[in-house]
């Protein structure tokens, strides 16, 4: 069967794509470009391979379909900067089998200009074609949120930003069989631009809350009833819950060396969220403390390891600092996690409980750091001796909250 569809990058944003891709009827090629690391289950690969979709290992294959996305992840570099490492290899595989009137668009996440100024010449000289005359050009920002059923991606916009006014048109015809609306934007920095600023307000915004948690709590102010009060504004508000830090494969981004263009916000956003395992940490010691124990061979039980709900990816999940840092203060760790079989941290094995009321029993302090659906947390805040609830999801008065 010939593949309508090459999408090149199979991690947190390919596989989702090709997941549309293929319920949408449309036949799908996919070639990895690194490991794969993305949020799907083995049933949902499964059912992709059996309606549509499949691996190919041959990059001539890629010459053979009409539209080709390129969204391997772009993880923070050793400048600070995103690595784009991922998206010149696969620029550099797709440009020798780069065929006339072929849609090629971006999706991973990268500074405006990336497309036209880094990824154009690579496929122009890979390929000897010219974009926006032999072949188009287009970026898209991803928009996926792994384990979200409410929004899926028939039901999410998609922004397009082309090279060219062509460039955008050949590349919503194509997102157009995924989504019942298309965005187009005004070119490739535009859209490029758009990632950042969704990404950045998140981050952004979990760094306020997270803030307010940390002034509520010396306040003495319960911060999850201001925010159940502040929701109900039905204008100029978004509820955001504070956290242990976070995670997710998509990274801030400060546009740090480019000083004219910095940012600000969005790096003290970072020191911010980056503080919060410490103060977790900090919370857990003070708590242990005021209880007559010690972190110091304390025996603490973390729950929930992974950066979202639900999911096995452990992508910047916080889990692992807070637990390095435990393991430092002399705390003994063990964790629970449906979705984790086995989890090491500092090179060493973190033990992982199969009982888990047992386990929280026997722990002198439980730590919620995520807020698996399988979690009693009613039973919990029962059985646990101490209960330090990162996520408010506790009843009030149940456990101690962030």
């Amino acid at each position: 069967m010939s593949a309508d569809l090459a999408v090149i990058g199979l991690g947190p944003y390919g596989l989702p794509l090709a997941q549309a891709a293929v319920a949408a009827g449309i036949p799908t090629l996919g070639y990895a470009t690194g490991p794969e690391a993305g949020p799907l289950s083995p049933a949902e690969l499964r059912r992709m391979h059996a309606t549509g979709f499949r691996r190919a290992t041959d990059p001539a294959q890629l010459g053979r379909v009409r539209t080709a996305v390129i969204c391997p992840p772009t993880p923070p570099g050793a400048d600070g900067g995103l690595d784009l490492g991922q998206v010149e290899a696969a620029a550099h595989t797709l440009a020798g089998r780069l065929r006339p009137n072929t849609t090629v668009i971006l999706e991973s996440p990268v500074p405006p200009g990336t497309t036209e100024e880094f990824l154009r010449p690579l496929l122009e000289e890979g390929s000897g074609l010219r974009a926006g005359r032999d072949f188009h050009l287009a970026y898209s920002p991803s928009r996926v949120d792994p384990g979200n059923r409410a929004h899926t991606p028939a039901g999410t916009p998609k922004v397009i930003g082309g090279l060219t006014p062509a460039c955008t048109e050949s590349a919503a015809a194509f997102y157009g069989r995924l989504t019942d609306k298309v965005v187009r934007a005004r070119g490739l920095r535009e859209a490029e631009a758009v990632q950042i600023l969704e990404t950045n307000f998140r981050h952004v915004n979990i760094a306020l809350v997270n803030e307010m948690a940390v002034l509520c709590h010396e306040l003495g102010v319960d911060l999850w009833d201001v925010i159940r009060c502040a929701e109900t504004k039905p204008f100029g508000f978004q509820a955001f819950r504070p956290g242990p830090g976070v995670g997710g494969h998509a990274v801030p981004q400060d546009l740090t060396g480019h000083a004219s263009r910095a940012l600000r916000m969005v790096e003290l956003a970072q020191q911010v969220n980056n503080r919060m395992p410490a103060y977790v940490v900090q919370r857990a010691a003070t708590l242990l403390n005021e209880h007559g124990k010690s972190a110091r061979c304390a025996r603490v039980l973390l729950l929930g390891v992974t950066y979202k709900a639900d999911l096995p990816d452990q992508q910047g999940a916080p889990a692992r600092e807070i637990a390095a840092r435990l393991m430092q203060l002399g705390a003994s760790v063990s964790y629970h996690d449906p979705y984790v079989p086995a989890w090491s941290v500092l090179d060493r094995p973190v033990p992982r409980v199969d009982s888990l009321y047992e386990a929280a029993a026997a722990a002198d302090l439980t730590i919620l750091l995520q807020q698996h659906r399988t979690y009693d947390l009613q039973g919990l805040s029962v059985k646990a001796q101490l209960l330090l609830d990162t996520r408010g999801a506790t009843p009030t008065g149940a456990a101690n909250r962030l």
